[in-house]
């Protein structure tokens, strides 16, 4: 028998291999679906890939790969037999198979025994040979099935590399270096010094300086400012702005390339004035502790529906989602992305053309684990009800055992986080600015495909005026989400507040216990006025003064998206540093009528801004280098009044430019300048102006400022671009012009159609193919493209502003980055709560205490 079986394996020897130092051995989930070997068919590792497959997908690898042979994994589990000892360890019939198999199911180990086998299955005709089978099987064989069963599985492996309870503590920490520069930072208003990001920010740990990221693809853009600054510096250690809580912050190193741990955050903090250490103090020996739980409340048990006795559904569209530790931001917008017909036909409607041209490693393949994903909720295969008979042996011993077990996302989280300093961690996150990074990453991996986030792409119009010469200027600029201000001043149970307020300065004065919290309630018509209110614009640089000047920004939708989502402001920092959540209530409405806030354009009798590019600042290292403009000569400045300013103490450089940038209006305006901006990095430097002089087509038609000719942009920028349709030659010309700025290079799109026009019929060879064919894609009888919008813009489906809410995601806890999401969705006609993996029928869905809101457009009929 012994030569048998080595004979029948040589044929496959070349193909088995030994897991080395740094292979992932997939053996608790199946690449395609969430079959496990606790499944009825088991699971089926690859001895060559290490990858784990189910029943129904084994085959698939077979026939795209040649790999014959597999390790066939099986786990049989059952409840005690009543009189078992309770507490025993569970029974394993063999002790040594899967030594690191974590259990799938949501039960208590004490309660249930298991028996596992293995056995290596050779393919087409299904060979069985059973393990352990050391005395007939090649050695070679032994040694590898042996280190398979006793390998650590994937999941496991890769924890540690990205879970933040395993990063380690940076080398820079204890010796870093601050220079004693002055520098403060404030808790908000924050924005990159080389760029107008405010965005994903950096603060540098050594000099204060506050830099931008790079772009990650979850809607927060990055210029890698902060990586610039670190080569030219050599400074190490950043902390990310808006993760600073009493708890510790994200901080990365730029010398070790990853995140770190900064045992000493709090002193290296304070030196730039953020006191976390003495935040933390307060919080837990003063008397605000009670104060801030206490509203925290019922809003748990609000939005949760506890209390109630909620009715678990099943079936298909009715599947959970397992929270893997502060996943549940993961789970709920997923329940929701899946909810949309456009998502469930791109991914599970072409499931199997997916799964066929799947690479070979599919678990690192976003349509393969989104295909995964969304078949897992919607099949119905991981949500069916309990027999009968369990139910009836439930009731005789008066308990009720059965749970829905849901999917677990442990293999899209782990591709979709990957390299991204938040979403990789296993801390809490930001619900809204995930479900941006997944858009984000729907639009890079659609390019050349239907782009189910089509339907969330919109356009908004935002009108600048200069209130001095009320000329103005309009410009879109693309956007998927929509985020309402709160304001407080409007609550219609304002007395009230006013009155908590005083009783609760009262009781911490006299040390008593903080009164019943009250809740503001808002009109969700006041949140919509303060959207559509004008806003002044920081820093406006008037084209017709040719300076600085006040202005104000209103912003209308240029086209209606198909789904509107509706993100809630809830979130703000204290002046202590702590990011706050406002305890409020919003009304908001079923149906929604947006059509009055469509966008107009120019109107008759407004004026137009002339197209003036603002005058460039040059940094110091750059002076007396072509850099692709000519620098105009000295400009006219009342050096009067230069003189008076710099005899008050401020550097010459500033004087005069707080002169030139105040149209010379005197002294007193210049003054004022200063004042406003001599915390800016580039307060003395020079004042350097572009020439006017038309650079012409030698130069690409880029303005002052652009990055050389022979500088490309980074490919995933211009890949963000491409994806929303417009063409590639066009989208480098536009980051080329802009310095590589995203949000820019969309308004530089949009005010140069007449390059776009030219550039698609000179240089149609060098553009993406079929850019137009998406003009069409999806179409929808509502759902159009804007007539008077050029087809090589972005895909958008227009249509009337009419909606309904369909679903809405809930955050329970005082910040972002703590607590936990639910979310509810509206389906067959019901409101369905989907808690973690539990998805029950809603009796009373907490709409008003909603964080984000997802709205679908009615038909015109």
């Amino acid at each position: 028998m012994a030569a048998d079986l080595g004979e029948l394996l040589v044929p496959y020897m070349p193909t088995i291999r030994v897991p080395r130092t740094g292979d992932r051995v997939f053996k608790s989930e199946c690449a395609f679906s969430f079959d496990s070997p606790e499944s009825e068919g088991g699971l089926y590792v690859c001895m060559n890939t290490f990858l784990g497959f189910g029943r129904e997908h084994v085959e698939r690898h077979y026939r795209k790969t040649g790999q014959s042979v597999y390790m066939h994994l099986k786990r049989h589990v059952k409840e005690k037999a009543t009189g078992a000892a309770g507490g025993a360890i569970p029974r394993r019939r063999n002790g040594k198979v899967f030594l690191d198999l974590e259990l799938n199911r949501d039960f208590n180990g004490e309660d249930y025994e298991y028996e596992d086998e293995a056995k290596l299955v050779i393919f087409p005709d299904h060979f069985e040979i059973p393990l352990p089978n050391i005395e007939e099987l090649p050695a070679l064989v032994t040694i590898a099935c042996d280190a398979v069963l006793n390998a650590s599985s994937a999941y496991k492996k890769q924890e540690p590399e990205s879970w933040d309870e395993e990063i380690q503590v940076s080398r820079h920490a204890r010796s870093l270096r601050q220079l004693d520069n002055g520098v403060r930072i404030p808790p908000s208003g924050w924005k990159c010094q080389k760029c107008e990001m405010r965005e994903n920010l950096w603060l540098n740990l050594t000099d204060g300086a506050v830099l931008c990221g790079k772009w990650f693809f979850d809607g927060s853009g990055g210029n890698g400012h902060a990586l610039e600054h670190y080569r030219e510096t050599n400074y190490p250690l950043a902390v990310k702005l808006d993760t600073i809580t009493p708890d510790g912050a994200d901080v990365y190193s730029f010398e070790e390339e990853e995140a770190v741990l900064d045992p000493h955050i709090s002193e290296h903090l304070s030196h730039f004035g953020i006191d976390m250490l003495q935040m933390q103090k307060r919080t837990e020996n003063g008397h605000h502790t009670d104060n801030n739980a206490r509203p925290r409340v019922s809003e748990w048990e609000v939005i949760q529906e506890s209390g109630m006795k909620l009715k678990a559904v099943y079936g298909s569209g009715y599947t959970g989602v397992k929270n893997l530790g502060n996943s549940c931001y993961l789970g709920t917008v997923m329940q929701v992305l899946f909810s949309i017909p456009d998502f469930q036909r791109m991914y599970v409607g072409n499931l199997q053309r997916i799964f066929d041209y799947s690479p070979l490693d599919p678990t690192q393949d976003f349509a393969t684990q989104m295909a995964k994903l969304g078949h897992g909720l919607l099949s119905g295969q991981y949500s069916k009800p309990p027999m009968k008979s369990e139910l009836i042996e439930q009731v005789m011993k008066e308990e009720y055992k059965h749970q829905q077990k849901g999917i677990s996302p442990r293999m899209l989280k782990a591709l979709v986080s990957r390299g991204h300093p938040e979403f990789s961690s296993n801390r809490q996150q930001d619900a809204h600015e995930f479900l941006l990074h997944i858009i984000n990453l729907v639009e890079r991996n659609s390019a050349g495909s239907e782009n189910p986030s089509d339907v969330f792409r919109f356009l908004v119009e935002e009108r600048v005026q200069c209130c001095q010469t009320r000329r103005v200027r309009y410009t879109q600029r693309v956007d998927y989400c929509i985020q309402l201000p709160a304001p407080i001043e409007a609550a219609t149970n304002r007395e009230e507040l006013l009155a908590y307020e005083a009783k609760r300065k009262d009781a911490e004065e006299n040390m008593r216990a903080p009164p019943e919290p009250v809740r503001a309630r808002i009109p969700f018509t006041a949140c919509l006025q303060a959207f559509t209110e004008p806003e002044n614009v920081p820093d406006f640089w008037s084209s017709a003064l040719q300076a600085k000047s006040a202005g104000v920004k209103t912003s209308r939708f240029a086209s209606f998206p198909e789904y509107l989502i509706v993100q809630i402001k809830k979130f703000t920092f204290g002046v202590d540093w702590v990011p706050k959540k406002l305890d409020l209530a919003i009304d908001v409405p079923d149906f929604l009528d947006l059509n009055r806030l469509r966008a107009t354009g120019l109107q008759a009798g407004e004026e137009e801004l002339p197209d003036l590019m603002p005058p460039i600042v040059l940094p110091e290292d750059t002076r007396g280098i072509d850099v692709g403009f000519i620098v105009s000569p000295a400009p006219e400045i009342d050096e009067a009044a230069v003189m008076q300013l710099a005899e008050m103490g401020f550097p010459l450089e500033a004087c005069r430019k707080a002169v030139y940038y105040t149209g010379n209006m005197g002294p007193e305006m210049a003054f004022n300048w200063i004042i406003a901006h001599m915390e800016e990095p580039d307060f003395a430097e020079p004042l350097t102006l572009p020439s006017m002089i038309d650079p012409g087509p030698s130069t690409s038609d880029s303005p002052t400022g652009a990055t050389p000719l022979g500088n490309s942009p980074p490919e995933e920028s211009i890949a963000i671009l491409t994806s929303m349709g417009f063409p590639r030659t066009h989208s480098i010309q536009a980051l080329k012009a802009t310095n590589n700025n995203l949000e820019r290079a969309l308004d530089w799109i949009f005010t140069h159609p007449e390059e776009e026009e030219s550039d698609a019929l000179s240089d149609m060879a060098d553009t993406e193919p079929n850019d137009n064919a998406f003009s069409n894609a999806n179409s929808h009888s509502d759902s159009t493209l804007s007539p008077d919008r050029d087809t090589s813009g972005p895909r958008i489906k227009d249509g009337p502003g009419r909606y309904e809410l369909f679903a809405f995601i809930s955050h329970m806890g005082a910040s972002t980055m703590s607590g936990h999401y639910v979310c509810h969705i509206k389906k067959e006609g019901r409101w369905v709560i989907y808690n973690d993996h539990k998805v029950c029928l809603s009796e009373r869905p907490p709409k008003d205490l909603g964080y984000v809101y997802f709205y679908h457009r009615l038909s015109s009929s």
